[in-house]
């Protein structure tokens, strides 16, 4: 039972993502059939973070929010209300985001709760052929789930999916659950001057329409020596549109540099050696191809540099192996053989007894560079490195008395 004596959601939808039927009705509906249209707790304090655009930081932001908050001594909740990048976990659907919030903080509310709706590649088009069925049933599983995580906490941080309008096709947009939920908005935009404040003004009008006080701007991603100008002309902006920018975030390299399983997932490799247990997490700082000879490479070699040559450059990789067998410090993160070219094996077993990791893949060089140097790098459970950055960042640069005021 939540704090407001309404039953927790204790079950998600079925594989298909979507509540529907009487079924639902039962599950979530109260003993005489009527659906809450807004969570019984409207006493927690609640903050709901959506983003202008896709990529623009909202996850980073919410990890960072709550290990901040968490710092300054609150009992944190967190939800997200609409799951698009769904994973199965305990046997519920969830979205990816939560189960990173979940592993890292150990937020202590069941996984459900936290991942309400799922979105699979169907649900729009089942929801518009049976709107009036399936509205009340969604919005009541949102209510219930919000009083779920809201149990026994502080302040809740609810995470958006996007920019305010998305979900508007089956009538949950951002937009549309802050209301439902009457959270007040934090909008997370990109760095620049011009571009941000046009699209946060896009975003404020959606959200003025559904009620939602927008309390605050966060900008992420702003080079580091233009963050005050940044400051100070978006924050001249903004105060046309009546929203306080609370926080600049800088851009911080580190924080978008995949490791070395991310890599391999995203060129279709395959380990050679059998590091990626204990070398998958390495974080990949510098890529380099082997277009140069054995004396030269050696001058670009360090801690986090992947390598991406053929297969058949035995000169490249004896150099390689001879470099790291005779220093102290890393050498390389790993190597990418590509063209599914192999070295013959007693190149392999130099390699590995200098303990670098190897992938093969049957892309050519090229191909393989250009797609690790424009992958989307998302935070998973496993980026242990990168949370005590991204919870500092938020510390440091968030008005985070400021924005606890506003609620």
């Amino acid at each position: 039972m939540s704090s407001t004596g309404k039953p927790c959601l204790e079950s998600t939808a079925g594989s298909t993502g979507e509540p529907s039927g009487e079924a639902a009705g039962e599950q979530f509906g109260s003993a005489d059939g009527t659906f809450l249209e807004h969570p019984s707790n409207r006493t927690t304090p609640r903050i709901f973070v959506a983003a202008t655009r896709q990529n623009d930081g909202k996850t980073t932001t919410c990890l960072g929010l709550y290990g901040a908050l968490r710092h300054l001594g609150h009992n944190v909740g967190y939800i997200k209300p609409v799951a698009q990048r769904l994973i199965e976990v305990d046997g519920h659907l969830v979205d990816e985001d939560t189960q990173l919030i979940s592993a890292i903080y150990d937020v202590n509310i069941p996984i459900q709760a936290m991942s309400p709706i799922a979105i699979d590649s169907s649900f729009t088009r089942r929801y518009l052929d049976h709107p009036e069925e399936l509205r009340p049933v969604i919005v009541d599983r949102l209510c219930r789930a919000f009083d779920c995580a809201a149990r026994e906490k502080d302040i809740v941080i609810i995470e958006g999916s996007g920019h305010a309008g998305v979900g508007s096709v089956f009538d949950c947009s951002n937009a549309h659950c802050a209301g439902i939920l009457g959270a007040k908005c934090v909008l997370v935009a990109g760095g620049g001057i011009g571009r941000p404040v046009d699209e946060i003004a896009i975003n404020k009008a959606l959200l003025d329409r559904m009620g939602v006080e927008c309390i605050g701007v966060i900008l992420n991603k702003v080079l580091a020596d233009k963050i005050e100008f940044v400051r100070e002309y978006v924050g001249r902006g903004l105060r046309h549109l009546g929203v306080p920018l609370i926080g600049v975030l800088p851009l911080v390299s580190r924080l978008a540099r995949p490791n070395l399983s991310q890599v391999v997932s995203e060129i279709d490799g395959r380990w050679v050696n059998f590091f990626h247990a204990e070398r998958g997490s390495d974080r990949v700082l510098k890529v380099i191809m082997g277009a140069m000879s054995a004396n030269t490479i050696a001058d670009h070699l360090g801690r986090g540099v992947l390598v991406i040559l053929p297969g058949d450059r035995d000169d490249l990789l004896y150099a390689l192996s001879a470099y790291a067998s005779s220093s102290d410090d890393p050498v390389a993160c790993g190597i990418i053989l590509t063209n599914n070219l192999v070295p013959k094996q007693r190149i392999l077993d130099m390699l590995a007894k200098a303990r670098i990791p190897v992938v093969r893949t049957e892309a050519e060089s090229f191909t393989v560079t250009a797609k690790i140097n424009n992958m989307t790098v998302k935070t998973q459970p496993e980026d242990t490195d990168k949370i005590p950055h991204i919870e500092r960042i938020v510390r440091d640069n968030i008005d985070l008395n400021g924005l606890l005021r506003r609620l």
